[in-house]
């Protein structure tokens, strides 16, 4: 109607047929030739080649229905079949029967069984108020009208509703809707900075912002650094965050603060922040002794700001809160003076050699992933600690024969649900049989393992027990029955069944562990490795013993290369009359034996061979900061040290943070970490008691050392760039620099640009994913786009949405597909910037949902946009995020329709149903693509609509379709139809 009126230039409320031709282009349509018009004229009986409001209605429905009239069809076919005559709009009706039918049996609506709702939807459509009874009829025109419109949309919108009992997760739970360099309103070098860009986010649902910060001529501004992008203040900007922060969502609005000015501005900034922001400003921890983030709920209009933030022990802070905050603030004149006492203490300690503490600890080895116990002494405020001590009752080397054992999988990263899943996986496609088994380490018990067994298409885990008597170990399951070896226990057992536990049972075949190579072929074995890459290995373990055996080009030889005192040492061994040489000064009947000789005793009195380098172990130290990984091994020991020559390592317990708490299977294990360069050493005792008197002993060397803290913080400012005032208001979102993700707390945010954040699907990309995907169940990390892209362009959030990461800060000022797909993932939970992340994300023993089956078929579409002149348009349909295969897969196109942007129908054999494939329902998404081709035959952007799988509604649906922006196109939709089906398990 806003179109007639627009070239109705009588102004008498009606059209005549010159206008009406000048009209229909802009409505994006092409008059047929001949007498196409005349003859619609007479069948709306108007005279004088003029049309009135009701006459021009009535031409629009004839319009429409006669191009899609074959949509029809459809429904013409059973069951039920319910359209029997489409020659015209008026000549059939949809009785209110069959419309409840249609709607309960195709549409698959449940909520069609109450007919009063039914009879309140067919109302809505209605044109004739006659026919607005209690038993309502719609006719076919108007029946097609329904199945464009927006209450006939694929969306269920109950997607789009706020789900207050989802809030309550920890934050690093949920994606958050976050903007990558948010004041650009174009690219990255010349564009221009606006404060209306933070509104514009923020009110689009935003809860992620960022600021970069740098020095102004009286204050901070606001730009992308050494570009010509144009400056703002940075009090314009926290005023307009303040004024729209929660316009649009209650819930908490992080400030991501990239810093760049001098501590001077750095305190004008906090002072801004404080000043504007005022109570909404988070400044101080919601539960000071939580081991989790809070949740949305907790944090509802707050402001969070992320920041670099100056380490600072948490034990100071405990002891200040037990002492009220109010000696320490009181007395910091005094500090100096502690300061020099203090000096003077430490001075006289080390005259004295006063020796704090001593005995034996069990020190966590990382690599071996197992206790060793070692000489231990706290003096000079450090902890020094010997080389590992010889295991008086270790295993003779039969009970190891068990590691080189196909059926002996060590220890599974989720222990009883792997087995299990490990063995159904196998003897189901196999039709297994009863007493196929795996061998594991048991997640509970140190030294202890479990037998998973197939029985009657259930699986059983026994306790397999090892103990020692007098230096000689021992495997069984029951007392009665014991053996030497784990080996001579699965070959007592596969001769004669098993009578436990209401079990009769022989065992009869294994599951082989995943790469099992023979014993001639063990992981530290190299068929083809040089002597570069032999050292390149070695060097990534950042342990002494470290070593492999590789094959040399001469027959019969071979080199072990060995870490020893941080370099790397090459021995060559050769064969002789079937014997192994090493070094021509040892004799071995095979690799294996050289091998376990020197586990035992040192090799040429330097170190014994600690650890077997794998392909594994390599990928695992190219995936993490090996710097992390050792205690202090290296440091340089004093050779007056309290152990003397048997001292391996010191820890300066003065640079550390301490806690203590269950881990590593044991009650308690005391974990020292050093906040300079992040080092970690994890202690405990036999004896439990003692762990807390080496606690308390470390504890108070901290605490004495950090009373200190507060009165070198301006050294501290000048040293980090950081000002105390910003980092004091640094509470949940610490900005760390590392790009790794070990050894974190969950008050920090590792920051890396999308081109780090793994893709492919090879070993050492799912190995780091796994990592990634576990830190972020407790901690955060923001992904923001590589510094090549300098157009702004997005990068793909759905890899690293995929891994959990939960701020994808994304360029909102583009409109392109990757922003999108960011929008329809935010539409979910009434668009409040926080979504919940499927279960499996947040907890590691949910499986990911069943996978799915998408069958779909694009039939036409209504109101295109018109570009100034009459479209070709065709639809492309893609389901994200593709899966690396053919992209067939992922995506198909209907066939061009030429010259009709109004009411264009795509049927026939040449637009069949396609296919989708979904691997995971919970991060996938259908996006629909209206294209129109050009003069050049290039493909044009008219309209787009994006939605997460999880959501749509099957049948035949109407698809609401949006510009690049996301903004609703007024009555532009296609038609589709949509069938979903899970993928049953064979």
């Amino acid at each position: 109607m806003k179109q007639m009126y627009s070239v109705d230039q009588s102004k008498k409320s009606s059209i005549t047929l010159k206008e009406l031709k000048s009209l229909l282009p802009q409505m994006n349509f092409t008059v047929p030739g001949g007498r196409f018009l005349e003859d619609r004229f007479v069948e709306v009986e108007a005279k004088d080649y003029s049309l009135d409001i009701q006459q021009f209605h009535k031409f629009y429905n004839f319009l429409m229905f006669e191009n899609q009239k074959m949509l029809l069809e459809e429904f013409e076919k059973g069951p039920p079949a319910f359209i029997s005559n489409t020659d015209s709009p008026e000549f059939s009706v949809v009785l209110l029967n069959d419309f409840q039918n249609f709607l309960l049996y195709r549409q698959k609506e449940a909520w069609a069984k109450d007919l009063s709702q039914v009879q309140e939807l067919m109302t809505i459509f209605i044109e004739d108020t006659m026919r607005k009874t209690s038993y309502p009829m719609l006719t076919i025109g108007e029946f097609l009208s329904f199945l464009f419109s927006k209450e006939n949309s694929i969306w269920d919108e109950k997607f789009s509703e706020i789900c207050p009992l989802d809030m309550n997760n920890p934050l690093s739970h949920y994606w958050i809707n976050s903007s990558h360099n948010t004041y650009l309103t174009g690219d990255q070098l010349r564009s221009e900075s606006s404060t209306e860009a933070y509104v514009r986010s923020l009110r689009l649902g935003c809860r992620c912002v960022e600021l970069d910060c740098w020095n102004g001529p009286d204050e901070p501004v606001i730009y992308h650094g050494r570009t010509i992008t144009s400056k703002i203040k940075f009090r314009d900007v926290v005023k307009a965050i303040n004024d729209h922060a929660f316009a649009t969502s209650e819930y908490p609005v992080v400030l991501s603060i990239e810093e760049h000015c001098d501590i001077k501005q750095q305190k004008i900034m906090a002072q801004i922040l404080r000043d504007v922001f005022q109570d909404k400003l988070l400044t101080e921890p919601l539960e000071p002794e939580a081991d989790d983030l809070p949740s949305p709920n907790q944090l509802k209009g707050k402001i969070i700001i992320k920041h670099q933030k100056i380490n600072e022990s948490n034990d100071t802070n405990k002891l200040e809160e037990e002492k009220g905050n109010t000696t320490v603030k009181i007395k910091l004149d005094s500090f100096k003076k502690i300061g020099n006492t203090y000096r003077e203490k430490i001075r006289k300690a080390k005259e004295n050699r006063v020796v704090e503490k001593e005995g034996e600890l069990c020190i966590w080895d990382p690599i071996d992933k197992r206790f060793y116990r070692h000489d231990c002494v706290i003096s000079d405020n450090k902890l020094y600690y010997s080389e590992e001590k010889l295991e008086e009752d270790s295993p003779e080397d039969g009970s190891q024969l068990h590691l080189s054992e196909p059926w002996f999988h060590g220890q599974l990263a989720e222990g009883r649900i792997a087995a299990e899943k490990l063995l159904c996986d196998f003897c189901k496609g196999r039709d297994g049989k009863d007493g196929t088994f795996l061998v594991r380490e048991s997640e509970r018990f140190i030294r202890n393992y479990n037998i998973s067994l197939w029985t009657s298409g259930r699986i059983q885990h026994y306790r397999i027990f090892c103990s020692s008597e007098n230096g000689q170990w021992f495997f069984y399951l029951t007392i009665k029955q014991r053996f030497p070896s784990m080996c001579a226990l699965i070959k007592y057992y596969t001769q004669n069944p098993i009578n436990y536990d209401r079990l009769n049972l022989h065992l009869n075949g294994f599951l082989p562990r995943l790469n099992f190579v023979p014993f001639h072929q063990m992981g530290w074995f190299y068929s083809n490795l040089s002597q570069a890459e032999a050292e390149d290995y070695l060097l990534r373990i950042p342990r002494d013993g470290a070593f492999l055996i590789r094959q040399r080009e001469e027959p019969d030889s071979f080199t072990l290369s060995i870490r020893v005192e941080g370099d790397v040492e090459h021995y060559l061994i050769y064969q002789h009359n079937s014997k192994y040489v090493l070094a021509d000064a040892y004799e071995f009947g095979s690799l294996e034996d050289l091998v376990s000789c020197f586990r035992d005793k040192l090799f040429y009195g330097k170190t014994k061979l600690r650890y077997p380098v794998t392909p594994q172990l390599v990928e695992r130290f190219c995936m993490v900061d090996i710097s992390t990984c050792d205690s202090e091994q290296y440091s340089e020991v004093a050779k007056d040290n309290p152990l003397g020559d048997r001292c391996k390592g010191v820890v300066d317990i003065s640079k550390c943070t301490v806690a203590c708490k269950a881990k590593h299977a044991r009650p308690l294990v005391v974990t020292l970490l050093n906040r300079e360069n992040l080092k970690l050493i994890e202690f405990t005792c036999e004896i439990v008691e003692q762990v807390d008197e080496w606690y308390q002993v470390l504890l108070s060397i901290i605490q004495n050392k950090q009373s200190l803290g507060k009165a070198r913080r301006a050294e501290m400012e000048s040293k980090t760039n950081i000002a105390v005032e910003m980092s004091d208001m640094v509470v949940y979102c610490q900005s760390i620099k590392k790009k790794t993700f070990e050894n974190y707390n969950y008050k920090e945010v590792r920051s890396v640009p999308d081109n780090m954040v793994p893709k492919e699907e090879n070993e050492t990309a799912v190995e780091k994913s796994d990592s990634i995907l576990e830190y972020n169940r407790k901690a955060l990390t923001r992904v923001y786009p590589c510094s090549g892209r300098v157009d702004s362009s997005n990068f793909d959030p759905c890899p690293s949405w995929k891994l959990g990461c939960q701020m994808v800060a994304l360029n909102f000022q583009t409109p392109d597909k990757f922003m999108q797909l960011n929008s329809a993932l935010f539409s979910l939970n009434g668009g409040t910037g926080y979504v919940l992340k499927p279960e499996w994300m947040r907890d590691p023993t949910k499986k990911k949902p069943a996978k799915k089956n998408i069958r779909i078929r694009v039939m036409a579409a209504r109101h295109l946009p018109s570009p100034d002149h009459i479209v070709s348009p065709f639809v492309q349909v893609e389901l994200w995020p593709y899966t690396g295969g053919q992209a067939d897969d992922n995506s198909f196109k209907t066939t061009l329709f030429k010259d009709n942007g109004l009411n264009p129908v795509w049927l026939g054999q040449t637009n069949p149903t396609r296919y989708f494939k979904v691997d995971e329902p919970d991060l996938a998404f259908l996006r629909f693509v209206v294209f129109e081709e050009d003069t050049f035959s290039d493909a044009k952007f008219l309209a787009q609509a994006t939605f997460p799988v999880r959501g749509i509604r099957q049948g035949y649906r109407s698809v609401p379709l949006k510009n690049g922006f996301g903004e609703n196109l007024e009555l532009s939709s296609l038609l589709v139809h949509v069938h979903q089906a899970e993928v049953r398990k064979v």
